[in-house]
């Protein structure tokens, strides 16, 4: 019988084995290193593109920037307008409550038996001098003003004894509280 040697074969497909591995080990490394460098140079790519896009939207910034310091000054140009329309709306409305109260301090006067020295208002206070034949023409006045619908309250600061041309004469002054809105006259509803 013959007897065959079959070690070296086995350590020579052993072999063959081990290289085949290696070989397709150092293919897979390269393709791992070839796919990392294309996905570096893609990122490499990708950073550039994104730091040009930076680069050119910070242009953009720059020339927008006086059309935003153009609309900063329309704004602040606005709400001085808007104050200073705010103010001649308030001026308005203050002089024509003015000329209002005025008319109703005329109609209340009566010239054979009151006259005014002095007549001053600050905002809604009306501060009256005057004179009068006697006390009861006061209270009437007062009345009279008490009536009106831009007139609130009406107070008698002080009453004094005045002689001119040797008549004795009732010295007054008055502290008027004046509205802008005509007051409104209470109803009393009854229910039943």
């Amino acid at each position: 019988m013959l007897r065959i040697n079959l070690l070296p074969v086995r350590q020579l497909k052993r072999r063959a084995k081990a290289r085949n591995q290696i070989i397709s080990m150092i293919i897979a490394l390269c393709c791992l290193l070839i796919l990392l460098g294309i996905i570096g140079v893609w990122q490499v790519g990708r950073v550039n593109s994104l730091n040009k896009q930076i680069a050119q939207l910070n242009q953009q910034k720059e020339a927008f920037k006086p059309i935003l310091a153009d609309i900063e000054k329309i704004k602040s140009q606005k709400e001085e307008l808007e104050r200073k329309t705010g103010i001649i709306k308030t001026l308005r409305k203050e002089s024509s409550i003015t000329v209002r109260v005025l008319d109703e301090v005329a109609k209340a006067v009566d010239n054979k038996r009151l006259w005014l020295d002095s007549l001053d208002q600050q905002g809604p206070i009306l501060n009256l001098t005057g004179v009068a034949l006697d006390n009861e023409t006061v209270a009437q006045f007062m009345d009279k003003l008490k009536a009106s619908e831009f007139i609130i309250d009406v107070n008698l600061t002080s009453s004094s004894l005045k002689v001119v041309a040797e008549r004795n004469l009732k010295s007054f002054v008055m502290t008027c509280t004046t509205s802008a809105q005509p007051k409104v006259e209470e109803t009393s509803v009854t229910k039943k």
